[in-house]
C-alpha cells in the first residue's frame, strides 16, 4: 500500500506536492529570519507555476477525456478513491491558480511584517487546496476540498485584515460558504446510495429519475450559488473584499469565486442534464437581476475597494447565464471570462492597495487629480478599467461576447438585460476612474503623492500582459477547451 501511494504521489503532476513542501519548510525556520521564509514561499510558488507548461505542451485538445489521471484508493471499503485529472475545462483554472499565488506573496512582501511565516504557510496551503479542487474528479472529495479552502482565507482575512470589522467579515465569509455546502453533502450521500461509489465517471452514466435529478440539482445549486456568489447570497463577498488585505482580495477575486461555477460545469450540468434544462429560467432570473442590481449599487458606494468588490458579482452572474444557456457559445464563453476574471479585478484591487498603503484611506472623496502627480498608477489603472469594461482587445471582451451570443439564442430578453448590465458596468468603471484620478488635487487631505515603486510595477506587468495577450490573440484558449465543451453539450443533449 505504501509503495502504491508513493508511486501515485510522485506522479501527482508537480503542482500538488510542491506547495505542500513549501508550506512545511518555513515552520522549521525562526520567525526572526523573515527574508528566507519569504524567499522559500516565493520560490515554491514559482516552481509550481513553472510546472504547468508540461501539461500545456503535452495536453491533447482533441480528446474530451481527462488527462494526466492519477488514482489512489482512499476509502476502499466505501469504494471512494482519490481520482485526479485535467481536461480542457479545468486546465486554465490550474494555470490561473499557480499564476496568482506568487503575485500574492510578492504583494505581501513588505506589508505582512507580523506573522510572516504563518502568512506564507497559509498562502501555499491555499494554493495546494485550489489546485486539488480543479483536478478532483470524485464528487465527495470535491466537496471536502472546497470546504477546506475557506479555512486559510478565514485566517488571512481575520489576522491580516485592514480594519476593525475584519473578524466579522471572516466569520461571515466562512459561515456562508460552509452552510450552503451542507446540501451538497446530502446530494453526494444520495448518489453514493444509488451508485455504490462516488466515481464521477460512473455517476455520469447513471440514469437518475427526473424527480431525483431535480432534488440533487437543487442541493448542489444551494452549495455552488453561495460560492459564485448569486443574489441574494452575495452579501459576504463585498464585506470580505473590503476587510481583507490587498493580497487576500487579489486571490479572492481571482480563484475562490470560480469554485462554484466550476462545480456547475463539473457536476451539476453533466450529471443532471434534465434538471439543468428545467432550471434555466430559475437561473436566468436571479442572474439578470444580480447584474442590474449590483451594477446599480456600485455607483452608490464611497469606498474604492467596495466599488471594485461589487464588480465580480455582476461578472460572475453573467457567467452563470452563459453556462445555463446551454450551448457551445454559452458554456465555452463562460469559461473564458472566468479565466479573464483572475487578472482584471486583481489588478484593480492592487491599484487601490497602492493608494491605501500610502494614504491609509479608501474613501473616494479624498482622491482626485492624482494623474498630475503620479502618472504611472493612473495609466495602469486605466488599462485595468478598460478590461473591466470589456473593451475590445481585452480579455473580458473575448468571453462576454460569446456569452451574449449564446444567451441570445436561448432567451433574447435575458441577453438584452445582460447587455444592459455590461453598459452599467462600463459606466461605474469610468465613474470610479474619474473620481480617483481626474479632477482637482486635494492637498488638504493628501499632502504627498508617490508613484508605484519598481516592485509594485513588476507585479502589475504580468496582469497587463495577460489581459492584452488573451484579448489580442485568444485562439489558444478556445482551441484547448472546445472538445471538452462540445462533449459536455452532447452528453447533456442540449442541442
Amino acid at each position: 500500500m505504501l509503495e502504491h501511494f508513493c508511486e501515485c504521489y510522485s506522479d501527482l503532476s508537480g503542482p500538488i506536492p510542491c506547495p505542500v513542501l513549501g508550506s512545511i519548510t518555513p515552520l522549521f525556520i525562526p520567525n526572526s529570519r523573515i527574508r528566507p521564509i519569504r524567499l522559500i514561499g516565493l520560490c515554491a510558488s514559482l516552481i509550481t507555476f513553472l510546472y504547468p507548461p508540461v501539461p500545456r505542451i503535452q495536453f491533447d485538445p482533441s480528446t474530451a477525456t481527462s488527462q494526466f489521471v492519477e488514482s489512489l484508493r482512499w476509502l476502499p471499503y466505501e469504494n471512494i478513491n482519490l481520482y485526479l485529472g485535467i481536461d480542457g475545462i479545468s486546465l486554465f483554472f490550474v494555470i490561473l491558480t499557480t499564476f496568482l499565488i506568487p503575485i500574492c506573496i510578492s504583494v505581501g512582501w513588505s506589508g505582512m511584517r507580523s506573522y510572516g511565516k504563518e502568512y506564507i504557510t497559509a498562502s501555499l496551503i491555499r494554493e495546494f487546496l485550489m489546485i486539488a479542487v480543479f483536478r478532483m474528479l470524485d464528487p465527495l472529495l470535491f466537496y471536502v476540498l472546497p470546504e477546506s479552502v475557506p479555512i486559510p482565507m478565514f485566517i488571512i482575512i481575520g489576522v491580516w485584515g485592514s480594519r476593525q470589522r475584519k473578524i466579522k467579515a471572516a466569520y461571515q465569509f466562512f459561515l456562508y460558504t460552509l452552510l450552503g455546502s451542507v446540501f451538497m453533502l446530502l446530494a453526494i450521500l444520495l448518489i453514493l446510495l444509488q451508485t455504490g461509489t462516488t466515481d464521477s465517471q460512473i455517476s455520469l452514466t447513471t440514469e437518475f429519475s427526473e424527480r431525483r435529478q431535480i432534488f440533487l440539482w437543487i442541493a448542489s445549486f444551494a452549495s455552488f450559488a453561495v460560492k459564485v456568489p448569486m443574489v441574494p447570497v452575495h452579501i459576504w463577498l463585498p464585506e470580505a473584499h473590503v476587510e481583507a488585505p490587498t493580497a487576500g482580495s487579489v486571490i479572492l477575486a481571482g480563484i475562490p469565486l470560480k469554485l462554484g461555477t466550476h462545480g456547475f460545469l463539473r457536476f451539476s450540468i453533466p450529471m443532471f442534464p434534465e434538471a439543468t434544462l428545467r432550471s434555466t429560467p430559475f437561473i436566468y432570473t436571479p442572474s439578470a437581476i444580480a447584474i442590474i442590481y449590483t451594477s446599480s449599487t456600485t455607483s452608490r458606494q464611497i469606498d474604492l475597494k467596495k466599488i471594485i468588490a461589487y464588480s465580480p458579482v455582476a461578472h460572475m452572474n453573467l457567467v452563470t447565464i452563459g453556462m445555463f444557456s446551454p450551448n457551445i457559445q454559452g458554456i465555452g464563453g463562460s469559461i473564458l471570462p472566468m479565466s479573464s476574471h483572475g487578472p482584471v479585478p486583481s489588478a484593480l484591487f492592487l491599484c487601490v492597495g497602492v493608494l491605501y498603503d500610502r494614504h491609509k484611506t479608501r474613501l473616494a472623496r479624498y482622491y482626485g487629480g492624482s494623474v498630475s502627480t503620479m502618472p504611472n498608477l493612473p495609466t495602469i489603472s486605466f488599462s485595468s478599467t478598460l478590461a473591466n469594461m470589456s473593451s475590445p482587445g481585452t480579455s473580458s471582451f473575448i468571453g462576454e461576447f460569446p456569452i451574449s451570443v449564446g444567451a441570445f439564442q436561448r432567451n433574447s430578453l435575458v441577453a438584452t438585460l445582460a447587455a444592459l448590465g455590461m453598459i452599467l458596468g462600463a459606466a461605474y468603471s469610468l465613474w470610479l476612474y474619474n473620481r480617483a484620478v481626474s479632477g482637482n488635487l486635494k492637498p488638504d487631505f493628501l499632502h504627498k503623492f508617490s508613484d508605484p515603486n519598481g516592485r509594485e510595477v513588476s507585479i502589475f506587468i504580468p496582469f497587463l500582459v495577460g489581459v492584452v495577450r488573451m484579448g489580442v490573440h485568444p485562439k489558444v484558449f478556445p482551441d484547448r477547451m472546445h472538445t471538452s465543451v462540445s462533449n459536455l453539450v452532447q452528453h447533456g443533449k442540449f442541442n
